[in-house]
């Protein structure tokens, strides 16, 4: 997608990983796809935490769809 598009996606991952880095964790932007497809990366405590699933759809997901007209879904690569 746009750069625009991607600069959106990371100011709002802003706003949430003050939360992540709290608990030892991050999240990376990998990328933002054509379809609104989020790519992102879980790192530190984050990234073998058994409830990062949860986090991720009930945290950043829901942040990211709410914050960024066009986002549908995001996902966790590594």
């Amino acid at each position: 997608m746009s750069d625009v598009m991607h600069e959106k996606v990371e100011k709002a991952l802003e706003t949430i990983r003050p939360y992540l880095i709290a608990d030892g964790g991050d999240v990376q932007l990998i990328k933002v796809t054509q379809e609104g497809i989020v790519e992102v990366k879980l790192t530190g405590a984050c990234s073998d935490c058994p409830m990062s699933q949860m986090t991720l759809r009930a945290g950043v997901e829901r942040a990211l769809i709410r914050e960024v007209p066009g986002i549908r879904r995001v996902e966790a690569v590594n």
